[in-house]
């Protein structure tokens, strides 16, 4: 082999196992993985009426595989947290709530268009009927993103929990 080869492969061999390491090292890095990535920042929050509902900081940890919320309420005393993944054995969003009184709440679903939908399983209210709560975050073309909770039976939207506007904080 001539030395002009020789110097050809040892290139070759070091930019490619380099892209392979690089790849390697981000288990989190696919498309599907930065569905939700709009929702990162620090936001005042706003209720539907304009007035304060709270503030939220959302950050990527634990090697950019999970979203964790931190929300404090313009209620005293109130906050909560959560962490959202994508789940790759099931190919969905996954949320898990959980807030200083102990509830807690959890989702599932995908990103459509601009939108995170996230839904909970099927559940029995005290009044015996069936319920789902969805949540749905709109990724707004000036920045900001809408938080719309709904509870929906049969398929129809019986109450909204929550409709919130997310500016960032500056």
């Amino acid at each position: 082999m001539t030395p002009k080869r020789v110097l050809f492969l040892i290139i070759y061999l070091s930019l490619s196992l380099s892209l392979l390491a690089q790849t390697s090292d981000c288990k989190c890095c696919s498309e599907n993985h930065a569905a939700f990535d709009f929702w990162i920042g620090s936001w005042e929050v706003t209720n539907k009426d304009g007035s304060i509902a709270g503030k939220n900081t959302i950050v990527k940890i634990e090697g950019d595989c999970v979203l964790r919320e931190n929300w404090t309420s313009a209620t005293p005393g109130y906050t909560g947290t959560s962490l959202n993944f994508y789940n790759l054995k099931i190919k969905q969003w996954e949320q898990l709530w959980i807030d200083n009184s102990g509830a807690h709440l959890k989702l599932k679903g995908n990103k459509f268009g601009n939108q995170m939908i996230l839904s909970s399983d099927e559940f029995i209210h005290t009044d015996g009927k069936i319920y789902i709560n969805r949540i749905t975050w709109t990724e707004n073309s000036n920045g900001t993103v809408r938080q719309l909770w709904e509870v929906l039976s049969e398929g129809k939207v019986v109450n909204v929990l929550f409709d919130g506007l997310y500016s960032p904080i500056k």
